[in-house]
């Protein structure tokens, strides 16, 4: 009978191995993840234009579409620059829920493995898989809180691959960071390549404090979980990506320039000079480059 059941373990276990290994991978790239950026219709021509004078970068004209299932209008501008993509909406009517509260839109190679993989791995969804003019979209909430968009393009998209690959700053409550860890990198497939459990508090603004700090690399990028108290000071917490440059003084003339505001000045931690900016419109990101 003992020898039954541990055929039937070994079975059930190697079932749940090939199962892994057939999933398909979803990622198509970092380059085709997407911060969303919701600013007012009078800012969205400020707001891309400093973004591209500070970056880098490229974007289309402004085009005025409906992204939601339900009728809705909003001015729209996507820009690729070599730091990373944006979808740029400033609607002119109310928006509804919860479009305005994702943080970003991972591009998926399959919508259907995508939507099967999302339900699997613990996601709940806010707004139902539905078709937009070139493609599906649905958006998603995983434990802890953190809303997305997966979408897919009838027509598949090609960008460059960027100079450097932002990251996407996740803030979790301590208790939740671990079902949100364990259900991303499912969906993901991808891998932990550090996790801090006394990063320094100067990184979000708590000098006199410590937090649990987790890199996970995959398909569509980096992603850097913050599990944090929640008593942290403006702007952290508010930022959804982080921007790797090359010079941060330098990109900090040309922002300044570009009529963008320098939140917190330069300071030295997890091995980086870190730095946050304002944009026109309202836009936070997170700017860095490693220390010295």
């Amino acid at each position: 009978m003992a020898l039954i059941l541990i055929s039937t373990a070994l079975l059930a276990l190697g079932s749940l191995a090939r199962a892994a290994v057939a999933m398909p991978n979803l990622a198509v790239g970092p380059q085709y993840v997407t911060t969303h950026v919701y600013v007012a219709p009078r800012d969205i021509d400020r707001f891309v234009e400093s973004f591209v004078t500070t970056f880098g970068g490229t974007a289309t004209k402004k085009q005025l579409v409906n992204v939601t299932p339900t009728p809705s209008t909003t001015e729209w501008r996507a820009v690729a620059s070599p730091v990373g993509a944006l979808s740029v909406f400033g609607f002119t009517t109310p928006y509804p829920w919860p479009f305005g509260a994702e943080r970003n839109g991972f591009l998926v190679s399959d919508f259907d493995a995508a939507v099967k993989a999302a339900h699997a791995n613990g996601a709940g969804f806010l707004t139902a898989p539905f078709e937009d003019p070139i493609g599906r979209d649905a958006v998603i909430q995983w434990p802890g809180g953190v809303n997305m968009q997966i979408y897919w393009h009838k027509k598949a998209p090609h960008s460059p691959a960027l100079a450097a690959i932002p990251e996407n700053r996740v803030y979790v409550a301590p208790e939740q960071a671990d079902a949100f860890i364990r259900a991303y990198l499912a969906f993901s497939q991808g891998k932990v390549i550090k996790d801090d459990r006394k990063a320094p508090g100067i990184e979000i603004g708590e000098p006199f404090n410590i937090f649990r700090r987790v890199l996970i690399d995959s398909g569509f990028g980096k992603t850097l979980v913050f599990a944090t108290d929640g008593q942290m000071p403006y702007p952290w917490g508010r930022e959804t990506t982080g921007y790797e440059v090359k010079d941060l003084d330098a990109t900090i003339l040309k922002a300044e320039a570009a009529g963008v505001y320098v939140r917190v000045e330069p300071i030295n931690a997890a091995g980086r000079l870190t730095s946050f900016f304002e944009f026109p419109g309202g836009y936070t990101a997170e700017v860095h480059t490693a220390a010295p």
